[in-house]
C-alpha cells in the first residue's frame, strides 16, 4: 500500500510518499481503508522531533490522527463493527496514523461516520470537534446566556467550537486575523473581533464567563485575558506548553486542555452534523500524495485558515 512516513526526525523533507507493508489487526483492532484523514500541528511538533516526551513514535512512523474510511478487517474479539462500515475516529497519537492507505485502529475509538457528508470530509471532524466539545462543555461546562470568548478561533477548532458554542445558547465573542474572521461568522459568532488591528482586552468591554484560548499567544497575553473573566470563571487553554493562567482571589479557574479520544462524544457530535446542527467546514483538500507540501506550507505560515483534509481513496 501507499503511505506517506518519515524515518528520521526533522522538517518536511523528510516525509516520504513510499510503498509499505498492509498492516494486519490483532486483537481488538480494525483495519480501517481510509477515505481522508487530516493536518493538524501536532503531526509537525512529532515529525519534528518536538513530542518525543509524551508521544514516543516508532521509526519509521506515518502521521495522522484523524480517519474516515470504511472497515476492512476485524481482529480477533471485536464485537460492533463489521466489514463495510463506514466509521470515523481519532487515533491514538503515538501509535501509526492514518496517512496510508490502509490504518490498524482500536476499536473502542471508531463511531459511525455521518451519512449526510461525503465519507472524506468526515475526517476533518474528530480532533478538532472533540477539542471544541471538551473545552466548552467538560471543562469550561457552558451553559445557556453565557458569555464566552474565544481567542484564535479561526483555525479549526474554532470553527466548532463557534458552532457548539452558539448551539448551546451562549453569546459567542471571537477573534480572527483578516484570513478567518469572514468563516468564523458564518459560523455564527455575535462578534468578531480582528486581532491584527484591535486589542482584545480593550474590545471586549463586559465580562464574559468563559475564555477558550486556541492562540500560541505569548503568556504575558494570556495572562492578560484573565482580567476578562467574570468572578468564578473559567479560562480553558489548548495551548499547553504555557501554563494555563488563573485567578484564586477571585475564583477564576485556569485549565491546561489535551484532547483524548471519546467515541461517545464523537457519536455527538456526528448526531449534530446528520441534524444540520454541525457543520463540518474544510478550507482545502488535497491528495495523500501531497502531504509533505501541506507540512512545507504549514512551516512557512502559508496555509489557509481552518481545515485541511488529505484524500486517500475516493
Amino acid at each position: 500500500m501507499k503511505a506517506v512516513r518519515f524515518h528520521e526526525y526533522g522538517g518536511p523533507d523528510v516525509l516520504r510518499y513510499e510503498d509499505t507493508d498492509q498492516p494486519v489487526p490483532g486483537a481488538g483492532q480494525v483495519r480501517v481503508r481510509v477515505a481522508a484523514t487530516t493536518f493538524n500541528g501536532i503531526d509537525a511538533n512529532i515529525r519534528g522531533g518536538n513530542m518525543r516526551g509524551p508521544f514516543p513514535v516508532t521509526l519509521p512512523h506515518t502521521p495522522g490522527i484523524d480517519v474516515a474510511g470504511t472497515v476492512d478487517a476485524l481482529g480477533d474479539g471485536v464485537g460492533g463493527l463489521a466489514a463495510g462500515d463506514r466509521v470515523v475516529g481519532f487515533l491514538p497519537m503515538a501509535e501509526t496514523g492514518a496517512a496510508a492507505e490502509y490504518v490498524i485502529v482500536p476499536a473502542e475509538v471508531l463511531t459511525a461516520a455521518p451519512t449526510t457528508v461525503p465519507l472524506a470530509d468526515a475526517a476533518a471532524l474528530p480532533s478538532v470537534g472533540l477539542t471544541a466539545w471538551q473545552a466548552l462543555f467538560e471543562h469550561a461546562h457552558l451553559t445557556a446566556g453565557q458569555r464566552v470568548l474565544i481567542n484564535g478561533a479561526g483555525g479549526g477548532v474554532g470553527g466548532y467550537a463557534v458552532q457548539l458554542a452558539k448551539d448551546a445558547g451562549a453569546y459567542v465573542i471571537a477573534t480572527a486575523g483578516p484570513r478567518g474572521s469572514e468563516r468564523v461568522a458564518a459560523a455564527g459568532a455575535d462578534r468578531v473581533i480582528d486581532h491584527t488591528s484591535a486589542d482584545v482586552t480593550t474590545a471586549v468591554t463586559e465580562p464574559v464567563d468563559v475564555v477558550l484560548n486556541l492562540a500560541p499567544v505569548e503568556p504575558t497575553r494570556l495572562g492578560a485575558l484573565v482580567g476578562l473573566i467574570r468572578d468564578g470563571g473559567t479560562l480553558v487553554n489548548t495551548t499547553v506548553w504555557m501554563p494555563a493562567p488563573a485567578d484564586e482571589a477571585r475564583g477564576v479557574t485556569g485549565i491546561n486542555l489535551f484532547v483524548r479520544s471519546d467515541a461517545r462524544e464523537l457519536a455527538e457530535l456526528v448526531a449534530r452534523v446528520d441534524a444540520g446542527r454541525l457543520t463540518i467546514d474544510i478550507a482545502e483538500r488535497v491528495p495523500l500524495a501531497e502531504l509533505p507540501d501541506v507540512h512545507a506550507r504549514a512551516a512557512a505560515g502559508a496555509l489557509p485558515s481552518g481545515k485541511v483534509t488529505v484524500t486517500v481513496t475516493a
